[in-house]
């Protein structure tokens, strides 16, 4: 219970005061994506698959250990930053604003990919909605607490680094 606290969630998380349920729909919707069955669409060269899997994978573990990496201490599940956190904009953060939402999407992209399988390309697509949706919650959250937020964001991309 104490690592709970630790990460911000409150006693009486069932107010979503700090976006307990947004981590519970991220919970849900992960391990619904594990349970998709696998729904063939099309065929791709295996050279073709394990490159274009290969890659959306090393980027997905890159941006999500980087991310982890460079928050530190200010790392929570929650939207809500942490009371004693810190703006982090360097590293990875100075190429995309949430680089740990980015990992979780890239590597569903690189599952779908490498299973060929729609269900997992549309549980991808739905897993960087929620992301996103996520994302501006949490924007607004840090857009209240750091004077710098709005500049950042003006600078650097939501999700995927360079593109949007």
């Amino acid at each position: 219970m104490n690592k709970l606290q630790e990460w911000g969630f409150s006693k009486d998380w069932w107010r979503n005061q700090r976006g307990e349920f947004w981590v519970i729909g991220q919970t849900v919707l992960s391990i619904g994506f594990i349970l998709l069955p696998v729904v063939r669409v099309v065929s791709l060269p295996l050279v073709v698959r394990l490159g274009l899997t290969l890659g959306l994978g090393l980027i997905g573990l890159g941006l999500g250990m980087a991310g982890l990496f460079h928050l530190g201490n200010n790392l929570t599940p929650l939207p809500h930053p942490k009371e004693d956190s810190q703006l982090v904009t360097t590293g990875v953060y100075a190429w995309v604003r949430h680089p740990i939402y980015s990992s979780v999407i890239f590597l569903a992209l690189a599952y779908g990919v490498w299973q060929m399988s729609l269900s997992h390309g549309l549980g991808a697509i739905g897993l960087f909605i929620f992301f996103d949706h996520k994302a501006a919650q949490e924007e607004q959250w840090l857009l209240a607490k750091f004077k710098d937020y709005a500049t950042y964001r003006q600078r650097v991309k939501k999700l995927i680094p360079f593109l949007y």
